[in-house]
C-alpha cells in the first residue's frame, strides 16, 4: 500500500469552495488532473477543517458506496463541514455530528429498518398511481412557460416549482406553504449562494451560517411536528401519513427521527430533481438536433433523463468514515479517516464514460453514480425519473424550438448544486 500525495493547494481549496462549483468546467479540469495523477488525494487546509481523503475515480467511489460496513455514515458528518460548524452542531445536538437525523445519517442495523418504512411507497408500482396527478402538475407548469411568450428563465418558472409541487403534494403539504418549504430548503442547501439564500449569508462567518441553518432546521421540525400530529389523528393516502404512523421495533419514531425523515423527503425530493431538469433543458437548448430527435421519438426520453442526472450530478458529494484500517486504490486508509466521495468527478471518469462532458442521450450503458449505490442508494430515484419523463413529454408537445437567450449560471454550492438561471428563447408548437 502507498501513501497518497497531498493535493496541490489550489485543488485542495477548490473542492471545498462553493464558488468553484459555479465555475463548472474549471472544476472538472481539476478533477481530471486528480483522477489522472492522484485519484485518492489528501486534502488539508490548515486549521479550517479536518483532513480528509478526496476520492475522484468511479471504481473507488463505487467501492466505498457499496461497502457500508467499512465506510460509515454516522460517526462524522455525511456532508463536508468546517471545524467551527461541526463543533456548533455537536453543541446543539448534544454530541451528534448530524443536525438532521435523516436516513443519510444512519447506518445498519437502524438504517434498513427506517428505509423499509417508505421504500415500497417509492417503488414504480405505487408511483404509477400518481402519474395522473403529476401529469396535471406538469401541464400547469408548462402552461406558465407558454404564457410567458417566447422568452423566459426556465429555473424559477419551471424547474424549481414543478418538483416542489410534486413532493409537497405527496407529503400532503398545502400549496400555500410551498414557498416556505422552498425558502427553508434554500437556507439549508443553497445558503452558500447569494442569489439563492436571500439572507446575506455570503458575508457571514461559519458560525453565523450554522446558526441560520439551525434556524431553518428548527422551522422545518416545528412545521412537520404539527403535520405529523394531523396525519396520526387523520391519516390520508400520502407518504406523510406513512411516516407519522410508522413504527420501528413496535415504537413510533422519535420526534427528532420523524422530523429528519420529513426533512429529507421534503428537501432532497425537489432540489435535486430541479437541478437535473434544468441541466437537461440547457443541454437540449444547446443542441437543436438532439432536441428535434427527442421531439420526434419519445422513446429517447429515458436516455435524456438518465444522462441529465449523470451530467449534472446534483448531489455533488457525500462523506464517509472508515470503520477500520483498509485501503482504497492501493492507498492506506486508517480507522476513523474521513473520505469525500466526489460524484461529480466519478460521473466524469473517462474510463467509464466516453467523452464525459458531452451530453449524450443515447449513452448506453449509463451506470452513473448520481443516485449513489449500495444500501444508501437514493430512495426517490424512481420518483425523479418519473417526474422528469412526464414533464419533458409535456414540454415537447408544447415547444417547437428552443435555444439559449443568455448565459446560464450555476449555484455556488459544494453539496447540492445545479443551475440557478437558464434564460431561454423558444417557439411554441401550433
Amino acid at each position: 500500500m502507498n501513501a497518497a500525495p497531498q493535493a496541490p493547494a489550489d485543488i485542495a481549496s477548490a473542492v471545498i469552495n462553493p464558488a468553484s462549483y459555479a465555475e463548472w468546467d474549471n472544476l472538472l479540469d481539476k478533477f481530471d488532473v486528480l483522477r489522472r495523477d492522484m485519484p485518492i488525494a489528501r486534502i488539508e487546509n490548515g486549521d479550517l477543517h479536518d483532513p480528509f481523503w478526496l476520492v475522484t475515480g468511479y471504481d473507488d467511489v463505487m467501492q466505498i458506496s457499496k461497502d457500508n460496513a467499512m465506510f460509515l455514515n454516522s460517526p462524522r458528518g455525511v456532508v463536508f463541514a468546517m471545524r467551527e460548524g461541526e463543533a456548533m452542531v455537536k453543541a446543539i445536538t448534544g454530541g451528534s455530528p448530524h443536525l438532521v437525523n435523516s436516513l443519510v445519517a444512519l447506518d445498519a442495523p437502524i438504517h434498513p429498518k427506517y428505509r423499509r418504512l417508505t421504500q415500497q411507497w417509492f417503488m414504480p408500482k405505487n408511483l404509477r398511481q400518481l402519474e395522473g396527478e403529476i401529469s396535471a402538475l406538469a401541464k400547469t407548469t408548462v402552461q406558465r412557460l407558454v404564457d410567458a411568450g417566447s422568452e423566459a428563465d426556465f429555473v424559477p418558472l419551471v424547474s424549481t416549482p414543478y418538483p416542489l409541487h410534486v413532493i409537497m403534494q405527496i407529503l400532503g403539504v398545502p400549496e400555500e406553504d410551498e414557498q416556505r418549504m422552498l425558502f427553508l430548503t434554500q437556507q439549508m442547501f443553497g445558503g452558500q449562494d447569494e442569489d439563492l439564500n436571500k439572507t446575506g449569508m455570503a458575508n457571514m462567518t461559519a458560525e453565523q451560517i450554522t446558526k441560520l441553518v439551525v434556524g431553518a432546521v428548527a422551522d422545518f421540525e416545528a412545521y412537520f411536528a404539527k403535520l405529523a400530529q394531523e396525519k396520526r389523528a387523520n391519516p390520508t393516502d400520502d407518504v406523510a401519513s406513512v411516516i407519522a404512523n410508522a413504527k420501528v421495533d413496535d415504537e413510533y419514531l422519535s420526534d427528532r427521527d420523524m422530523a429528519g425523515y420529513y426533512i429529507i423527503v421534503a428537501s432532497a425530493g425537489h432540489d435535486t430533481t430541479s437541478a437535473s431538469t434544468a441541466g437537461a433543458m440547457m443541454a437540449l437548448a444547446q443542441d437543436p438536433e438532439q432536441f428535434a430527435r427527442l421531439k420526434a421519438d419519445r422513446s429517447l426520453l429515458p436516455g435524456i433523463v438518465e444522462e441529465a442526472i449523470r451530467w449534472t450530478s446534483p448531489v455533488q458529494h457525500f462523506m464517509r468514515t472508515a470503520a477500520d484500517d483498509t485501503e482504497i486504490g492501493g492507498v492506506s486508509i486508517k480507522k476513523d479517516d474521513w473520505l469525500m466521495m466526489s460524484y461529480v468527478a466519478a460521473n466524469h471518469d473517462e474510463r467509464i464514460f466516453e467523452n464525459p462532458r458531452k451530453f449524450d442521450a443515447s449513452r448506453s450503458p449509463n451506470p452513473h453514480l448520481a443516485f449513489g449505490a449500495g444500501a444508501h442508494k437514493c430512495l426517490g430515484l424512481h420518483m425523479a425519473r418519473l417526474e422528469m419523463r412526464i414533464l419533458f413529454n409535456e414540454l415537447l408537445d408544447r415547444i417547437e424550438t428552443v435555444e439559449l437567450a443568455g448565459e446560464p449560471k450555476r449555484a455556488k454550492s459544494s453539496f447540492v448544486g445545479g443551475l440557478k438561471t437558464l434564460p431561454l428563447k423558444y417557439t411554441l408548437s401550433k
